[in-house]
């Protein structure tokens, strides 16, 4: 399912024109992303949680020259599904 079929079919479901459902979607995602990027957790009960997550800086291989290069330590985005939408897809 992509972005517009989703919105179809939340329009279809809660009674919206697309073009609010699309203008919610977009608010909710924006939402998110901005409160994970600051480092605030974002939780929804029964669907998962959305944090941001550290990795550290490591060493890697260059595949082309096989030389060492450091890879330095970033954040980036990460989801945990809750137990209600696990036990869902199981």
């Amino acid at each position: 399912m992509n972005k517009a079929e989703l919105i179809e079919k939340v329009a279809g479901e809660i009674g919206m024109t697309k073009a609010q459902t699309e203008k919610w979607l977009d608010c909710t995602l924006d939402t998110i992303k901005k409160s994970v990027k600051k480092g605030d957790e974002v939780k929804l009960v029964g669907f998962g949680t959305f944090v941001k997550a550290k990795r550290k800086a490591r060493t890697g291989r260059n595949p082309q020259t096989g030389k060492a290069i450091k890879i330095p330590a970033t954040s980036f985005p990460k989801f945990r599904p809750g137990a209600e939408f696990k036990n869902l897809v199981r």
